[in-house]
């Protein structure tokens, strides 16, 4: 191999697990991105494999790189960003593991990133979520099953991933305060209380997909049958269903969008704590954000909230409060506002 592939084979294996500490999930989305921008150069750019080195990258090749993938591949400029991100971060790696590709470091280092037009959150109303949860069949066990997915979704706003990766003996029962322990991104975790209500869901989905499995259990909590053994749900098999149930609420709750994704759920349960008065801080905790900053998207989300606090805020709400217009008992001006004099 030559030195960049040597170096990529060093960034993937040694430093962004062991020194880094990075999720499989997030390793696998440099390894992506990295993989990508190989494949840039050798099927657009022509260039064969052995020859892919350090000195062949500049600054054209990075920004052409950027528009392949926001212009053939449709990325969008978060897509965009987050692949240059990558770059960013093997490059300036690999110079300083040798001084003789810093300045390739430099050249990508000087790459500006993509604005971003700003995103709403997208979350439900309390009815639109009622609306949702009522339509899985509870007749069935894969009613059942889906129904306690959303529920605990919703109530410990949980990313799908978190749930996929969930297992039997991460949730808790036998103590005074039923709790469940959820494996975050970056290799977090934390402890978060059940509701009475989603521990009888849980109960109720256990006695049909696990009767027989004991509490400290490395079995998965959802799963998937494929030629008769068990594997993770996929995030498309999930992503089905809710668009499923979205479609049936939407007909008789047409606050419900049509297509819900997974994650609008844990927007939704950030959402509704907002409205109810709990300090951001403390959501923050509960989302498991690194930095409250990112809970503050949140503040801004609710126009309602906005408006009642606007309104609070002016001095003209004031009883008995009123302005008179400053043409009142003045002919002459009403005249001249009017373009008659």
């Amino acid at each position: 191999m030559n030195d960049l592939f040597s170096m990529i084979k060093q960034y993937r294996f040694e430093y962004l697990p062991k020194q880094k500490g990075y999720s499989e999930n997030t390793i696998i989305s440099y390894r992506r991105a990295l993989t990508l921008f190989v494949n840039y150069l050798h099927e657009v750019r022509k260039i064969p494999i052995k020859d892919i080195d350090f000195p062949l990258i500049d600054r054209d090749v990075i920004i052409g790189f950027l528009e392949w993938l926001q212009n053939e591949r449709s990325c969008s400029a978060t897509t965009r960003n987050q692949r240059l991100m990558v770059l960013r971060s093997f490059f300036k790696y690999a110079g300083k593991i040798d001084c003789s590709f810093e300045t390739t470091s430099l050249v990508v280092s000087d790459v500006p990133i993509k604005n971003e037009p700003g995103k709403m959150v997208e979350y439900l109303s309390e009815a639109a979520l009622t609306a949702l949860l009522h339509q899985p069949d509870t007749s069935t066990a894969k009613g059942i099953r889906d129904l306690f997915f959303m529920v605990l979704m919703y109530d410990t706003a949980a990313r799908c991933g978190e749930l996929q990766k969930l297992h039997i003996k991460d949730i808790h029962l036998d103590g005074p305060d039923p709790v469940i322990y959820l494996h975050g991104k970056g290799n977090k975790g934390q402890l978060l209380p059940l509701f009475k209500r989603t521990v009888e869901h849980y109960k109720e989905y256990k006695a049909i997909f696990h009767p027989n499995t004991p509490s400290d259990s490395d079995e998965l909590v959802f799963y998937t049958v494929s030629h008769g053994e068990k594997h993770q749900m996929s995030p498309d098999a999930i992503a089905l269903f809710f668009n499923k149930y979205a479609k049936a609420a939407h007909a008789v709750c047409p606050e419900c969008p049509e297509k819900v994704h997974p994650h609008m759920i844990r927007h939704t349960r950030a959402m509704h704590l907002y409205q109810k008065k709990m300090p951001l801080a403390l959501i923050s905790e509960v989302l498991r954000h690194a930095d409250v900053k990112t809970t503050k998207i949140y503040a801004f989300a609710d126009p309602e909230m906005k408006r009642e606090e606007m309104e609070k805020a002016s001095p003209l709400k004031k009883a008995g409060t009123k302005i008179n217009p400053i043409w009142e008992n003045d002919e002459e001006m009403i005249l001249k506002l009017c373009g008659l004099e």
